[in-house]
């Protein structure tokens, strides 16, 4: 038997489990599929230790869904972005604060192994939505009305639309022969949660050295002690050497890099790294079939944008999907879709990309560099509240 659905959501990490939802709140028939089992505690086997920084439109998209219900009481909110040059000398520091914008924060964060389970949860709730943990993509065949998936089960469903958000190893996109290119910066991404001595107050704090930033994202407090998510970007092989030190000696060199700005810091979760690359997909669509999040692009984390960016795939998605759903999934609208997206995705990767080069570099001429470009980034009134109304994703 063929199980007859609007929408098949391949992946269940917090782009798949928010489009499932938001696709379900619009009235469409969704199952979502992920192969790895449910994550309902951070000491799981596959748990997600990053945090996920949700900005402004991010949280609109998840009002609609139904879904900011449940994250609100475990967010934390993000008020001021402090950056940090500490290259040589007396560091240089400046503060965006969101107040210059208006009531709101920049946004809210939360660690994304809750953020699964809490949405699984709402998932649960929901008539028209399915999350089927433990099942992935096995093959896929489309035709002109439909597209006819398989899944590791044995199971097979026909959907309108095909929505690939399954990351940057996407199975879907290859079974599509979509092709990537990717670009590579020799650098690794430390992830781990961490306990300070001083309060974060709701501030946000991006060091950067050499090697890439140190970035310490608020957190509610841990056992009754101040907490942070970091990220924590260095060339390969001295991340290797970190993520292997024991807690003590990582802690002192953890506190280290980070300026101390929040005192001494205590690794209380596990750490864990992954490949920082800058990935595109060639193309964003094929018969019957979306790529969304990272596997249509895959970004080095910085300035929150890599999930916030997948969101806004997903809210183009579902706004054309609502606008015409007679014509879902069909020619017309994803080639909308993709024209709609390709500007705003290069745009930010090619701003990522540059800014990401410009943390690796060392040496007096790149530090001070950067030290001038932070001071006039933030002291010229109207291009610091251009930069901010950008990084929310409210302008070009």
């Amino acid at each position: 038997m063929t199980r007859t659905i609007d929408i098949l959501v391949s992946g269940g990490g917090i782009a798949g489990l928010s489009a499932a939802a938001v696709f379900g709140a619009r009235g469409f028939s969704v199952l979502c599929v992920d192969p790895a089992p449910p994550v309902r505690k951070m000491e799981d086997s596959g748990a997600d230790l990053r945090s996920t920084a949700f900005l402004q439109p991010a949280r609109d998209l998840l009002e609609a869904a139904g879904l900011w219900d449940r994250l609100a009481p475990h967010a934390t909110p993000l008020q001021v972005m402090r950056i940090v040059e500490a290259g040589r000398g007396a560091p240089i520091s400046r503060d965006f604060d969101a107040a210059d914008l208006g009531p709101l924060p920049f946004g809210w964060n939360l660690p994304n192994w809750l953020l699964r389970r809490e949405m699984a949860a709402r998932i649960a709730d929901m008539d028209r939505v399915e999350f089927r943990a433990g099942t992935g993509f096995a093959g896929l065949t489309a035709r002109e009305d439909r597209a006819l998936v398989r899944l590791t089960d044995g199971s097979r469903v026909a959907a309108k639309l095909v929505v690939a958000a399954d990351g940057r190893s996407s199975a879907v996109r290859e079974a599509c022969g979509i092709e990537v290119r990717t670009r590579r910066y020799g650098q690794k991404a430390l992830a781990f949660a961490v306990t300070h001595e001083r309060p974060h107050d709701n501030v946000s704090i991006e060091i950067h050295r050499s090697g890439g930033p140190f970035t310490l994202v608020p957190l509610p407090d841990h056992e009754g002690k101040p907490s942070s998510a970091v990220i924590w970007m260095e060339p390969g092989r001295e991340a290797e050497r970190l993520a292997a030190l024991p807690v003590s000696d990582f802690d002192i060199e953890a506190t280290a890099r980070s300026e101390r700005a929040l005192g001494r810091l205590h690794l209380v979760t596990g750490r864990q790294s992954w490949p920082i690359i800058m990935q595109t997909a060639r193309t964003l669509t094929a018969r019957r079939v979306a790529l969304v999040a990272e596997a249509a692009h895959v970004m080095p984390p910085i300035g929150a944008q890599g999930l916030n960016t997948s969101l806004a795939d997903v809210a183009c998605l579902v706004d054309l999907a609502a606008a015409r759903p007679e014509a879902l999934g069909d020619a017309a609208m994803l080639d909308i879709y993709a024209r709609r997206r390709a500007g705003d995705i290069a745009l930010r990767e090619h701003g990522i990309d540059a800014l990401n080069r410009i943390a690796m570099a060392g040496g007096p001429l790149a530090q001070g560099l950067r030290g001038f470009g932070l001071g006039m980034m933030h002291d010229i009134v109207p291009l610091r509240r251009r930069l901010m109304r950008l990084g929310l994703g409210a302008g070009r």
